[in-house]
């Protein structure tokens, strides 16, 4: 029994025996956490400010916009430059965004556009960092542990999502959301000291290659690929269906907290950190598989969905508490599914490109789901946003597990047949 529980262990953490990856994992254990006390912060002060569940969808439309224009180039961008550096980068300018959102909110002249305006700088930066830090992941850890490593780095994730808000909450309740944003500002020194510490020699660096992709060639190259790979095209289209009309907690927990619960911003941070604990759970298990799976990925969906609809009538803080815990549980394992087998399936001179179009199918759609999100909370409040949500997650999964398994791969993969 012991040496199968030590076993377990070590498949579960077998990312952190790579020095580099243990840096990086360190880093983000403190910039991450930080990252979740300002992502509640923003909506708080927005619900705040304009008492208003169309303006947090707003807020999110910010966020997620840049990954509608620009989420098809990212990769391309990632492909041809250094990701350790990139992220470098990216994380630098971060860390500027959240000091020039820290200074006026603590000097109380924080208004909803500044707010916005932050926000979508912020989402710009997202968009190369995103596939930019799960192209590094694999240069740090390798194809073999690359599932256990992208299923740590959600632990991680979701781990900061669980103290994140709950500590967020706390803090905004007793000091304003002014310091939640300046210490996410102080937060990114760990990151970027964990990074600029890494052995370079020791990544796994891609072939040169002999002709660096152009940017709109190099994105149809990829879209051609998703095409082509009918177990490609079926992932990417399943996890922007539910994104989009399911994955909108950004704008329903503050929602959810305030409205449906009539709770404040302490309540807020302990259900968004509910979820987080599920979600967490979810990364460990899927950590401990160590392998990506299609079977997983449309059990965390069923779950994801029927999760939602028996959250949407509840008026109970543990009820939402406890069913929110179960839905992050399966969020985390059909993401973590999907990821690590769209980067298992990429040759190595697409990978940057593939995970690009992961995050597009995951956030491209976000200004229309945060909108609709918001829309539905104030017409129906956030009954029928979750039931909605969970309709259609179920309705996908249903899609796909009752026909032959290669067609709606084929079907859904012609979805993608985009132009540029």
């Amino acid at each position: 029994m012991t040496a199968a529980i030590l076993a377990l262990n070590r498949r579960t953490f077998a990312s952190l025996a790579h020095r580099n990856y243990r840096l990086y994992f360190a880093g983000q254990v403190v910039s991450v956490t930080g990252t979740w006390m300002q992502n509640i912060a923003m909506a708080w002060l927005i619900l705040e400010l304009t008492h208003s569940p169309v303006a947090v969808g707003a807020l999110a439309l910010c966020q997620f916009l840049p990954f509608t224009v620009f989420g098809l180039f990212a990769g391309v961008l990632v492909d041809r430059c250094d990701a350790r550096r990139l992220v470098i980068a990216t994380q630098a300018v971060s860390m500027l965004l959240a000091a020039a959102l820290a200074a006026p909110t603590l000097l109380g002249l924080a208004a909803p556009w500044l707010v916005y305006l932050l926000a979508a700088l912020r989402g710009t930066v997202l968009v190369v960092d995103a596939p930019a830090r799960q192209s590094l992941t694999y240069q740090m850890v390798g194809p073999r542990e690359l599932p256990n490593a992208v299923a740590l780095n959600s632990s991680l994730f979701n781990g900061a999502r669980v103290l994140g808000p709950a500590l967020g909450g706390a803090v905004v309740a007793v000091a304003g959301a002014g310091v939640c944003f300046a210490f996410n500002a102080v937060s990114f020194v760990a990151v970027l000291a964990g990074l600029l510490a890494m052995r370079v020699d020791e990544l796994r660096r891609p072939e040169p290659q002999a002709r660096q992709p152009r940017l709109l060639a190099g994105a149809r190259e990829a879209l051609a690929y998703a095409r082509r790979v009918p177990r490609v095209g079926l992932v990417l289209v399943l996890v922007a269906l539910v994104s989009t009309f399911a994955f909108n907690f950004n704008v329903l927990l503050p929602v959810l907290a305030k409205s449906t619960l009539h709770a404040g911003p302490a309540t807020f941070g302990v259900v968004t950190g509910c979820f987080g604990g599920g979600a967490l759970l979810g990364a460990l298990v899927s950590a401990a598989l160590g392998r990506a799976s299609l079977r997983a990925l449309l059990l965390g969906m069923t779950g994801f969905g029927l999760g939602e609809l028996v959250l949407a009538p509840q008026r109970s803080p543990v009820a939402a508490g406890a069913l929110l815990f179960v839905v992050g549980l399966c969020f985390t394992l059909w993401t973590s599914n999907a990821n690590s087998t769209l980067q298992l399936e990429a040759p190595a001179h697409l990978r940057g490109r593939v995970v690009g179009l992961y995050y597009y199918a995951f956030n491209g759609a976000g200004p229309f789901g945060g909108i609709l999100a918001g829309w539905l909370a104030a017409v129906g409040g956030t009954e029928l946003a979750f039931a909605v949500g969970g309709l259609v997650t179920i309705a996908a999964t249903a899609f796909v597990l009752a026909r032959p398994a290669h067609r709606p791969a084929l079907r859904l993969a012609h979805l993608l047949n985009l132009k540029l």
